[in-house]
């Protein structure tokens, strides 16, 4: 018998068939000896289940949004139906099979009865839930559990969970809400994957192929269009990195259905392996453990969520990486699969080997050429310094006006931040757990991120559809071991400035740690005010300045765009061009140098003003502000330094060891010098066209300094002998 066509859909599901490539690997009785971390996996899913199995079962009528009882009981079940039907899959113990089917045909009882949701959503309502993600979400577990367990179910029993519930529901995602089903959009790929998971779980071609191929069958739309559209040939999702690991999961797990049905399609190898491409992309977008959080972004989460454990086991499998290995173990869970149970043996046998953490240029758009979110890494160390510059489009409805922005992570923290979103998901008390009024008043805005902000107005007006029309034109983008770079530019952000960033991570023995170097600029012809906010982590500890603190009544800084919930806590004037900001972090002492125009002022800010509810953050910000009537150029370094030990009550290299920061331009290509308090000098040239052969010189303090090229570093111990 082999695995493949819609007869035989149930091998990969979940029942045991024999000759299915998910069935010829030996499934063990709980009592087998696994490595530890499947081990707890299996005991921990066998004591809930246990539990369940002992109540009552619970199919309440739906009635609250989400993070309400009702919801929160819907999903709980779905889990339940799940992990009983994968337990009967790994075990052979037929209470699973037989729990599993009881709660499926409980919810065959009432929901053909149940109409459009009481507190339906503004987007597709759902019936079981508020919305119909999450019923596409149900679908795609319950579906593969009834795979596994219909065998034990006798012909009535399969009619009726087929009839009422899998065709029912199905029927309501696919041809009765056709606006998600052929939308591509991550619920699109939810929805689409939960009923082609329904069509191979009871056998159903017709489902099969409206998931592929959309409602008419066409190939305009349906999940194979998804795949096309939604990720960038480097596997960047165009959402960012917190919705890519949200929409991996129904990818993967259909994408491994249609491998186990019809391996001929040879989904996994589609655009040069697009969905590998995609998982190794979610990856490497994480620092310790967190994804990134650009645009609309809970925190909180990283790559212990049971999406990325479905996709990291899945391309174990797939690969036999055993770089993949790390990343299970830093995953710390398992799933109930025979491919999650791969991984954790491995692991027990030795065969884990490093992930291979590395600087990279991840393209944004169908073709890659809508921008790029780009990741410097000083080393391989996950926990090291680490550098994220958003150059990438807009990110449709979840997007964050925050062209050219960044993030600087090091020793296992956000050390220069972004906000990510205003939400608190799933907490009832919390506007139902909905999107906050100050995710888009404040959390979208601007000035929300180490983004240069032009006359206290958001970039694109704060207008998404303009937003997705326009992304950053990207410039160089090298790893050369001592100076990673990366540039881009934008003239559609603001209708009368063009705005360019240049960002370099630099290894110099002037420094005892990798430095970033940045430089912003921008050209109008007309006058402006421009703010570039750093929000940092951290305690202040010196500035090279005196502040003016508001220490007994505060104003927010502005009333529009983000501004209106910003309190103005101190200001200064920086001293000579040169501003200096230190703060401590944990154990780490950091500092930003910048060279900024004359009369340039800082702003001292903290998150927090007009937010009665408490709804906001409250995180401390710095904004170096400019009035200029054609342009402005802003050159900073960003260092980390010294040590705190507040145990032994020692302090080392509390203070910056930079003296000066200064940038010089001739005819369009610049020059940065950096200057130490020991006397060491390291410079960076950076072509204005960043042609490759093409010879630069920008005069500095009486000398030339020459270069051939995009870029060129100037070491500490060869600064005046290759620039002279």
């Amino acid at each position: 018998m082999k695995c493949s066509g819609f007869v035989l859909a149930t091998c990969f599901l979940g029942a045991i068939v024999p000759g299915c490539a998910a069935a010829e690997r030996p499934i063990a009785a709980v009592e087998t000896p696994y490595s530890q971390g499947f081990d707890a996996t299996l005991a921990s899913a066998k004591h809930q289940l246990a539990t369940a199995m002992r109540a009552p079962i619970a199919v309440p009528t739906p009635k609250d949004p989400g993070g309400g009882y009702t919801h929160e009981q819907h999903k709980r079940n779905a889990s339940l139906i799940y992990d009983a039907g994968q337990m009967y899959r790994l075990t052979g113990d037929a209470d699973y099979a037989d729990y599993a089917g009881k709660l499926m045909l409980a919810y065959a009882d009432v929901y053909p009865s149940w109409g459009l949701h009481p507190a339906k959503k503004e987007q597709s309502p759902g019936r079981m839930f508020w919305q119909n993600l999450n019923e596409s979400m149900w679908l795609l577990n319950v579906s593969q559990s009834y795979a596994a367990i219909k065998d034990t179910l006798t012909p009535d029993q399969r009619a009726k969970i087929e009839a009422d519930v899998l065709r029912n529901m199905a029927d309501f995602l696919s041809d009765g809400s056709p606006e998600t089903f052929n939308k591509v959009h991550n619920h699109g790929t939810w929805a689409t994957a939960a009923v082609g998971l329904t069509g191979y779980a009871i056998g159903d071609e017709n489902y099969v192929e409206q998931a592929l191929l959309g409602l008419d069958k066409s190939g305009e739309a349906g999940f194979l269009k998804q795949m096309d559209k939604l990720f960038s040939p480097d596997g960047y999702y165009n959402e960012g990195p917190y919705y890519q690991r949200f929409a991996l999961m129904p990818f993967v797990v259909f994408a491994q259905a249609v491998q186990q049905n019809e391996p001929e399609r040879e989904i996994f190898e589609k655009r040069d392996g697009i969905l590998k491409k995609a998982i190794y992309a979610t990856i490497q977008q994480n620092y310790g453990g967190l994804f990134f959080p650009i645009n609309d972004a809970i925190k909180d989460k990283g790559i212990a969520t049971r999406e990325l454990l479905h996709g990291v086991a899945i391309a174990y499998d797939l690969t036999g990486d055993t770089g993949l290995l790390s990343v299970a173990e830093a995953q710390g869970k398992y799933v109930l699969t025979p491919e999650s149970r791969a991984l954790s043996e491995d692991i027990a046998a030795g065969k884990m080997t490093d992930f291979d953490y590395r600087t990279m240029r991840l393209g944004d758009g169908e073709t890659g050429t809508e921008g790029a979110l780009d990741i410097i890494r000083a080393s391989t160390d996950p926990d090291d310094l680490v550098l994220v510059v958003k150059n990438t489009s807009q990110g449709l409805g979840h997007g964050h006006f925050d062209k050219l922005g960044f993030m600087v992570f090091d020793a296992g923290r956000e050390i220069l931040r972004d906000y990510g979103a205003a939400r608190f998901l799933n907490i009832e008390s919390k506007y139902g757990g909905h999107y906050l009024v100050e995710n888009n008043a404040f959390a979208k805005q601007t000035i929300a991120h180490n983004a240069l902000v032009v006359d206290e107005t958001s970039h694109f007006g704060g207008d998404v559809e303009l937003g997705n029309q326009n992304a950053p034109v990207l410039g160089t983008f090298t790893d050369t071991g001592d100076l990673k770079i990366t540039s881009a530019e934008i003239d559609t952000a603001y209708p009368d400035v063009l705005m360019d960033r240049t960002m370099a991570m630099i290894t110099d023995a002037a420094f005892p740690r990798a430095i970033v170097v940045d430089l912003i600029e921008a050209h109008s012809d007309n006058p402006h005010q421009y703010d570039l906010p750093f929000y940092y982590n951290g305690q202040l500890t010196e500035t090279n300045f005196k502040i003016t603190a508001d220490t007994t009544v505060r104003q927010p800084l502005g009333q529009d765009n983000g501004y209106q919930y910003l309190w103005r806590v101190g200001t200064a004037s920086a001293i000579e061009g040169l501003s200096q900001i230190t703060w401590l972090l944990d154990r780490t002492f950091y500092s930003v140098t910048s060279s900024v125009p004359q009369n340039s002022n800082v702003i001292f800010a903290e998150i927090g003003a007009n937010d009665p509810d408490f709804n906001l953050r409250r995180e401390p910000a710095f904004i170096l502000r400019t009035n200029s009537l054609n342009g402005v150029s802003i050159a900073s370094v960003i260092e980390p330094h010294g040590e705190y030990n507040p145990t032994v009550e020692y302090t080392l290299n509390s203070h910056s060891n930079v003296k000066s920061v200064q940038h010089f331009e001739t005819g369009g290509d610049d020059y940065i010098l950096i200057e130490t308090k020991d006397g060491q000098r390291v410079g960076l040239g950076v072509s204005g066209d960043m042609t490759e052969n093409a010879a630069h010189s920008v005069s500095v303090d009486g000398a030339v300094m020459r270069w051939t090229g995009p870029y060129k570093l100037f070491h500490s111990d060869r600064h005046q002998s290759e620039g002279n």
